[in-house]
């Protein structure tokens, strides 16, 4: 049984006044590629299995010495670059990759991107930190706080995963994805709707980095300075919850499923994404995929996605598009909003 016949859609009014209208979009992807017969030489795994249980063949990696800012950086000028302008109020940077743990790295990104005196924060919602970014700036300008918002998702997983793992190593990339949002009308094409948001922490060591923090400041060995996850439980939970949050959003929007053109949802596995159709009732081809080229890139997912599906006319203009994510926390979230007609860079 789907998620689509046990819930219902009764239609909720949405009132009017200001919103946070995607008017810019730009992306980043370090040079390097890594193909699955790289990493299939070095662990003891093949290009078939790989392929099999993720969906993926490549993914891009950083060199020595480039970080996360680096990426965060170039997505977020090409966003700007997409949206037309040269100034925004804020700049939240989802990450859990940061340069360092203290300070956050926003600041540093504004004030290379040339942003400087405007609030930046970090936000550390794993893969779900975009949405999490996103409805944070909609909130900043919901408040008068801003008039313009730079989002970028931004993550260097191939830092904090172990490279021996086979579980890990092969699953994630890194990458970078960036919006503006600006102050405009509900009515507009690109204007965000509500957003669902959720958290479930007693999962919280599903998925994690065990060392490193005030809990556990020293690894008591080299695994616990890596990242983590436990593969089946996560699986059920991503599908389950992106699925839910999905129907919750629309609810909100008083919308319906077979209102949505596209779904553009966290790129962590291929399988967790036809799960997610399946529960929902919905054809895969509605499904926004691009993992095989870039794999899991945590933060960067969605608008990696969006980008990609953009560019190759998979999402038009005035299409009605769900955007959803699941990550560690463990977090969820999604909105909606009907595509606007924006140049990607």
């Amino acid at each position: 049984m789907t998620l689509a016949e046990v819930v219902p859609f009764p239609r909720v009014p949405q009132p009017d006044g200001s919103a946070a209208v995607l008017c810019g979009l730009g992306t980043w992807l370090p040079p390097r590629v890594v193909p699955n017969a790289e990493i299939s030489r070095r662990l003891d795994t093949s290009d078939d299995w790989i392929r099999a249980r993720t969906g993926i063949r490549q993914r891009h990696v950083v060199e020595p010495g480039m970080c996360t800012s680096d990426l965060a950086v170039e997505a977020g000028m090409r966003a700007l670059k997409s949206a037309d302008t040269d100034h925004v109020d804020a700049v939240v940077l989802a990450t859990t990759t940061p340069d360092r743990p203290c300070p956050a790295t926003a600041p540093d990104v504004a004030h290379r991107i040339g942003l400087d005196r405007v609030a930046a924060f970090d936000v550390n919602a794993v893969c779900t930190g975009f949405l999490y970014g996103m409805a944070s700036g909609a909130g900043l300008i919901a408040a008068g706080v801003a008039e313009r918002v730079l989002v970028i998702g931004a993550d260097t997983f191939s830092t904090i995963t172990d490279p021996d793992c086979r579980a890990t190593a092969a699953i994630f990339g890194d990458g970078a994805g960036a919006v503006v949002l600006r102050a405009g009308s509900p009515h507009e094409l690109g204007a965000l709707g509500p957003f669902d948001l959720g958290s479930d922490g007693a999962d919280a060591d599903l998925i994690m980095v065990p060392a490193g923090g005030s809990r556990r400041r020293t690894p008591a060995s080299d695994a616990e300075r890596y990242f983590t996850m436990a593969g089946k439980a996560v699986f059920r939970k991503a599908i389950f919850q992106m699925a839910g949050s999905a129907q919750s959003v629309l609810r909100k929007a008083g919308l319906r499923l077979r209102d949505v053109d596209k779904f553009v949802i966290h790129q962590a596995n291929a399988r967790i994404l036809n799960g997610v159709a399946d529960m929902l009732g919905q054809p895969a081809g509605k499904f926004v995929r691009n993992i095989e080229q870039v794999g899991n890139t945590a933060a960067a997912s969605v608008p990696l996605a969006m980008s990609s599906a953009c560019e190759s006319g998979e999402l038009r203009a005035g299409q009605q598009v769900l955007l959803g994510a699941f990550g560690g926390g463990l977090t969820w979230g999604s909105t909606v909003l009907r595509w606007p007609a924006i140049e990607i860079l």
